[in-house]
C-alpha cells in the first residue's frame, strides 16, 4: 500500500530491515525498546507497520497489528523530532489506521498525545505506568522454574485469558527470541498459576508479560526475574488498576518513571485483568 499525504509525504508498509530506525526513534523517546522485539512484532502481522517518507527519507512510522478478526493493536506512533508540526504523524495514521477494518483498536498513549486519542474515538480504560529500579536479588523462590518447550501449549492457553485477543503466532516468536528468558509456576494441584518473561532492552532489563493467578504467584515469579537479572536495572509497565501488581513493584523498591494510558475505539473480549501484573509491552499491548 502506498499514500500521498502533505508536502510529499509517502507512506508505505514497512520492512523489518526498515524498522531499525523506527527502534533507535522509540530508544531517543526514553521508551527502551527490546532488543529482539521488533522481529516477534512483525511475526504477528507483517503488513500491519508503516513508514511516511519524504524524498526517500523515513520521517513518521506507525504500527496497526491485528489480532483475529476482532481486534488490533497500534504503537510507535512517531514523527523526527525536527520534522514535528508538519502534518505527517496524521497522515500517517490515517493511511495506516485502515488496516485494522472494522476491529476494535487498542493503544497505549502518552500523556501528550491523550486528548488528541480520544478525538480520534479511543477511550480510557485504566492507567499504565512504568516502574524501574534493581529489585533485590533473593533466594530462588519455589514452584517457579524455567519454561520449557512443553509448556508452550499451556502459556498460550493462559496468555489468552489475560489478554483481548489469542496470539499464538506472537507468542512463539516472543518466547524464543534471542535473550528472552521465561519462567513458570504451577499451583499445587499442577495448574499453570503464572508465566512471565524478562529480556534485554536499551537501557535495562525488561519484564513482560508477568501474568499470575494471585499476588503470591507474582511475588514468586518476580523473585525468579531478579534472580535472573542479578542486580541489573529492570523495567515493568504496571496496570494501575491491578492494586496488588502496584503494591508488589513499590514494596521493592521500584519507583514510577512515566505513565500511558490504555485506550480502545470499542468493546473487548472479557479478560483476566486482575492476573495482569504487568503488560507484555507498550507497543503491541
Amino acid at each position: 500500500m502506498t499514500s500521498p499525504g502533505p508536502d510529499g509525504l509517502v507512506v508505505s508498509q514497512a520492512t523489518l530491515d526498515d524498522w531499525k530506525v523506527v527502534g533507535g526513534w522509540a530508544a531517543d523517546e526514553g521508551w527502551n525498546p527490546g532488543l529482539a522485539d521488533s522481529a516477534s512484532f512483525f511475526a504477528q502481522d507483517p503488513g500491519g507497520f508503516f513508514l511516511g517518507r519524504v524524498d526517500g527519507e523515513p520521517v513518521s512510522a506507525i504500527s496497526v497489528v491485528n489480532y483475529g478478526a476482532d481486534y488490533a493493536f497500534l504503537g510507535f506512533y512517531l514523527v523526527r523530532p525536527d520534522l514535528r508540526g508538519n502534518g505527517y504523524g496524521v497522515a500517517t495514521w490515517e493511511a495506516a489506521l485502515a488496516h485494522a477494518g472494522d476491529r476494535t483498536v487498542g493503544l497505549d498513549g502518552v500523556v501528550a498525545q491523550q486528548d488528541n486519542y480520544r478525538k480520534s474515538g479511543f477511550e480510557l480504560a485504566y492507567r499504565t505506568v512504568r516502574f524501574t529500579g534493581v529489585a533485590p536479588v533473593g533466594q530462588e523462590p519455589s514452584g517457579v522454574r524455567s519454561a520449557e518447550r512443553a509448556d508452550r501449549a499451556a502459556i498460550t492457553a493462559y496468555d489468552g485469558a489475560c489478554y483481548p485477543a489469542d496470539r499464538p503466532v506472537f507468542l512463539d516468536s516472543w518466547l524464543a527470541a534471542p535473550g528472552h528468558r521465561t519462567f513458570v509456576r504451577h499451583a499445587d494441584d499442577g495448574h499453570l498459576s503464572g508465566y512471565a518473561v524478562i529480556r534485554p532492552a536499551r537501557d535495562s532489563l525488561r519484564i513482560g508479560p508477568l501474568f499470575a493467578d494471585t499476588a503470591d504467584d507474582a511475588g514468586a515469579l518476580f523473585a525468579a526475574l531478579a534472580v535472573d537479572a542479578g542486580g541489573r536495572a529492570l523495567a515493568i509497565d504496571v496496570p494501575e488498576t491491578n492494586t496488588a501488581a502496584v503494591a508488589l513493584v513499590e514494596k521493592l523498591g521500584l519507583t514510577p518513571s512515566f505513565e500511558t494510558a490504555r485506550m480502545y475505539t470499542g468493546p473487548v473480549r472479557a479478560f483476566a485483568g486482575a492476573r495482569v501484573h504487568g503488560v507484555t509491552s507498550l507497543e503491541l499491548g
